[in-house]
C-alpha cells in the first residue's frame, strides 16, 4: 500500500526519469516541463499529460519553443490565447491546437489576437512585432476548440476541463485526477496579483473563477508562471486568499485615495497596480482600464460617486 501510494500521489522531490528537460517534474502521467526561472515571464511552466494512446502538451512556452518538445506530442491545448502561452507551437507546425471556443479567435489572425488585449495604437504597433518576432506567432488554419466540463480520454490519464474566464473570455484549468494535480495556467497564485485588464477580461468572472478553484479536487496545483508547483491543498488555499485578497487591496486602496475627488487619470498616475518603479510603455494603459474598471464597479455598489463629469469621490467622504 505504501508503495502504491508513492506512485499515485509523487512528492515534490521525485524528478521524471524518462524525460529529457532540465528540473522537469513527473506527478504520474504529468510531467512539468519547467521553464526557465520557473517560468517568470516571458517563459513559463508547460505540461505534458501522457497516456497510452495520446499525449497532450499543455501551454507550449518559450522555453519550448527555444529547447524543442522532448517527446513526440500529438495534440497541444491552450489554457488560453496569450503571446507567452503560444511560442512552441511554432516547433509542432503538424500538431493540432485546441482552445476554448471563446479564445480562439486569438489563433486565427494576429488581428483577433490584438483584439483581444485592447492596447491603444501607439502600445499596439510595438507589440504586435514583439509578439510576431520574439514569440513566434503563426495563425493556425485548423484549431479546435472545447467547452467547460469536456473529458479527454488518453487512455489511462484524463484531461478534465474546468473554464475559470476574466484572464481570458476562455481560460481554463485543466484537471487530471489520475495525477492528483491540475494546471491553473494564468491564476498565477503570485503575489502581483489577478490580471484582468485586457479588452476580453473581466474581473467579476475573474473572482466567480477565483471560487471555482477552491473545488477543485487535487492535490498539486501547477501555474504557468512564478510559483511553479504547489503540493498540499491548505497550502494552495492559502496562496489562492493572498492572490484574491491583491483585489481588496487594489480597492481600499483607491478608495482612500478618492477621499478627495479624483479623475480616472490622477488614479492611473497614482498607481494601483504596478509599483511606481516599473517602466514599461503598456503601464498607463493597464492603470486607466484598471481605475475604469473597479470605479464602475465601486460605483454600481453605492462606494463611489460621481461629483461632476468625471471627477469622482468616496461616498462616505
Amino acid at each position: 500500500t505504501e508503495t502504491a501510494s508513492k506512485l499515485a500521489f509523487p512528492t515534490m522531490n521525485q524528478r521524471s526519469t524518462n524525460i529529457d528537460w532540465p528540473d522537469a517534474l513527473e506527478l504520474g502521467p504529468v510531467t512539468v516541463l519547467t521553464g526557465l526561472d520557473k517560468g517568470k515571464y516571458p517563459h513559463g511552466n508547460s505540461v505534458l499529460v501522457r497516456g497510452s494512446h495520446e499525449t497532450i502538451l499543455i501551454d507550449p512556452s518559450l522555453t519550448v519553443a527555444q529547447r524543442g518538445a522532448p517527446t513526440q506530442v500529438d495534440q497541444i491545448f491552450l489554457s488560453h490565447v496569450h503571446e507567452d502561452h503560444i511560442p512552441g507551437i511554432s516547433q509542432l507546425k503538424d500538431v493540432p491546437v485546441s482552445c476554448h471556443e471563446a479564445d480562439a479567435v486569438g489563433l486565427t489572425s494576429i488581428d483577433g489576437l490584438m483584439s483581444m488585449y485592447g492596447l491603444p495604437p501607439s502600445v499596439e504597433e510595438e507589440f504586435r512585432q514583439e509578439v510576431i518576432e520574439d514569440f513566434n506567432y503563426e495563425p493556425q488554419s485548423d484549431v479546435s476548440t472545447f467547452s467547460d466540463g469536456d473529458v479527454f480520454d488518453l487512455g489511462g490519464a484524463e484531461i478534465q476541463v474546468t473554464h475559470t474566464p476574466g484572464h481570458t473570455r476562455g481560460h481554463c484549468a485543466f484537471l487530471i485526477p489520475q495525477a492528483r494535480a491540475v494546471f491553473l495556467g494564468d491564476i498565477e497564485l503570485s503575489g502581483f496579483g489577478p490580471y484582468y485588464f485586457d479588452a476580453h477580461s473581466s474581473l467579476d468572472s475573474f473572482e466567480q473563477s477565483l471560487h471555482r478553484c477552491r473545488s477543485l479536487d487535487a492535490d498539486h496545483f501547477i501555474t504557468f508562471h512564478h510559483k511553479w508547483v504547489i503540493s498540499g491543498r491548505e497550502s494552495f488555499l492559502d496562496m489562492l486568499d493572498d492572490f484574491e485578497r491583491v483585489i481588496f487591496n487594489r480597492e481600499s486602496a483607491m478608495l482612500d485615495f478618492m477621499r478627495e475627488p479624483k479623475s480616472i487619470a490622477n488614479c492611473a498616475s497614482h498607481r494601483f497596480v504596478y509599483r511606481p518603479s516599473v517602466d514599461m510603455n503598456f503601464v498607463d494603459h493597464v492603470e486607466t482600464r484598471s481605475a475604469r474598471i473597479h470605479i464602475a464597479r465601486l460605483m454600481d455598489q453605492g462606494r463611489v460617486v460621481e461629483v461632476s463629469e468625471g471627477i469622482y469621490r468616496t461616498a462616505d467622504s
